[in-house]
């Protein structure tokens, strides 16, 4: 959505207290607050104390809590400011439903995929953080976008950089995409190192600082499984383009190959805030207080094969690719499943695999979605499922 440079612009931040939200308010205080920025809205679940900090910082007209339970705490920590407060999903969806021209897609998991897919049929610019927008209902949401006429901006630091090093009149000479994975902190463990492994070793990433879903979904490759199957919906290329290379110092985010042998690659810190920063500033670029590179002290790069026997995910996520139709949404809900069953001790962290492949398997026989509704028929089909499993 093309704006006047002196006008300006719309924000709701949908998951503004995760790190990618808390990430998203500190770029904006960079680039200017209040006196660029217009901040509709603002949502959360249960840190309402937060919430409320964000929203009075910020001069957010609205502040949403997901949780109904919630609402009275909301409204007397914002007592007193002029910001309204709602509390529940109907009030998550008013909120993305807003009239702002970026809206940040920062909610984790499929509690993320009905207001993303509010703010696309208006027509937002949307700056996706949400996997399961992708994963779940891909081509569904890709055409969401489109005929809502808003731009779809990746935030994922991978596909930020794809992104970034596409040649917009070179689409066609794109030989394949490579994802970059840091490995997680279990990139050198044994399965049998793993097996006993608790929530709290999982969530220790070397690299990034992230909320506990994410990081415990880069410890198994479960990020990366997902990210091989948004991979092909927001830059619309083959299964058989996409490839996972393991680069453990996180410093190339991913690259693009091209016909003629090149590969260009976007190179940074591990900071998500340049990433979302350009795609709030995108096709401009503005000044970021974040990390240099030092090519001087960079004393090595280095780059291995995934090893999907360790970490079965990226096998799972191709065969999702293969399989096409609902696997995408319904791999993401049995992992879903299997996640909260491992924080909360109930499974092994291997597990999680296992139970997500054999609701696959148990799934593959339902059609292709045709709506909405199909793909949260099957997602609620694939959590039943890995719950009776899990029990």
């Amino acid at each position: 959505m093309a704006l006047d440079a002196r006008q300006k612009r719309r924000i709701t931040i949908l998951g503004s207290t995760g790190s990618i939200g808390t990430s998203t308010l500190d770029v904006l205080r960079q680039l200017g607050g209040r006196d660029r920025f217009d901040v509709l809205a603002v949502t959360g679940n249960g840190n309402v104390d937060l919430l409320a900090a964000q929203a009075r910082e910020c001069g957010a007209r609205l502040a949403v809590t997901a949780d109904e339970n919630r609402y009275g705490a909301l409204k007397d920590a914002l007592a007193g400011s002029g910001i309204a407060v709602a509390a529940g999903r109907a009030a998550l969806l008013e909120a993305a439903s807003g009239d702002a021209d970026w809206v940040m897609a920062a909610i984790v998991g499929t509690a993320g995929l009905a207001p993303t897919l509010a703010a696309a049929k208006r027509g937002a610019d949307i700056a996706l953080a949400n996997k399961e927008c992708l994963v779940s209902a891909g081509d569904l949401f890709v055409q969401a976008v489109s005929q809502g006429g808003g731009r779809l901006i990746p935030v994922d630091s991978e596909h930020s950089a794809i992104f970034q090093a596409l040649e917009d009149d070179q689409r066609h000479a794109v030989e394949r995409i490579v994802l970059t994975a840091s490995g997680g902190p279990f990139r050198t463990w044994s399965r049998e190192q793993m097996a006993g492994v608790t929530a709290d070793v999982a969530r220790a990433h070397p690299n990034w600082s992230m909320g506990l879903k994410i990081s415990i979904g880069s410890a198994s490759m479960f990020n990366k499984a997902l990210e091989m199957i948004e991979a092909k919906h927001l830059f619309d290329v083959r299964p058989d383009q996409i490839e996972v290379v393991v680069h453990p110092q996180s410093i190339i985010h991913s690259m693009v190959g091209y016909v003629d042998g090149s590969v260009l690659a976007q190179l940074g810190a591990p900071d998500m805030r340049t990433a979302i920063g350009y795609a709030l500033t995108y096709p401009q670029r503005a000044p970021l207080d974040v990390e240099r590179l030092d090519f001087a002290r960079l004393s090595r790069l280095d780059f291995e094969a995934p090893d999907e026997t360790r970490f079965p995910a990226l096998r799972l996520a191709r065969t999702a690719l293969t399989r096409g139709g609902l696997q995408g949404a319904i791999m993401n809900a049995a992992e879903e499943v299997a996640f909260h069953a491992f924080v909360g001790g109930r499974i092994g962290f291997l597990s999680m695999a296992d139970i997500a492949e054999q609701v696959m398997d148990k799934l593959a026989h339902l059609p292709p979605a045709s709506s909405m509704d199909d793909v949260f028929a099957a997602d609620e089909e694939a959590r039943q499922v890995a719950a009776g499993l899990i029990r």
